[in-house]
């Protein structure tokens, strides 16, 4: 999937709507949305060429952007590899302290009566 082109001298964006608007129009949810497409799926990028972008404010956000997510792309492995190792962290520990909390209650009214 090209998540951002260049084009006729100008730089453009996959919108939400599937189409491309220039890249000086795009959001902090598009933003996200490029990374979160970056990191489950494959995506493509045109390089970076101030030579064919005419719109020198385009050229500034296309050069950002378009490092950011071909770095993030680079290490997407890392990345969610890390991430699933944080999250299996904190499930074992939940896990601990729920096992303790059965534990627990289990010897408060184990069953007998006086």
């Amino acid at each position: 999937m090209k998540l951002l082109k260049i084009s006729d001298g100008s730089a453009y964006y996959c919108a939400p709507d599937g189409e491309f608007a220039t890249i000086d129009k795009i959001t902090k949810d598009d933003l996200m949305r490029l990374v979160d497409l970056t990191l489950s799926q494959d995506v493509e990028f045109d390089g970076y060429d101030e030579d064919t972008i005419k719109n020198q404010a385009q050229q500034i956000v296309y050069k950002s952007v378009v490092e950011k997510l071909e770095e993030l792309s680079q290490r997407k492995s890392e990345f969610i590899d890390e991430s699933e190792r944080l999250y299996l962290q904190d499930f074992e520990r939940y896990s601990d302290e729920l096992s303790k909390s059965d534990e627990e209650s289990a010897t408060c009214g184990d069953g007998e009566t006086e």
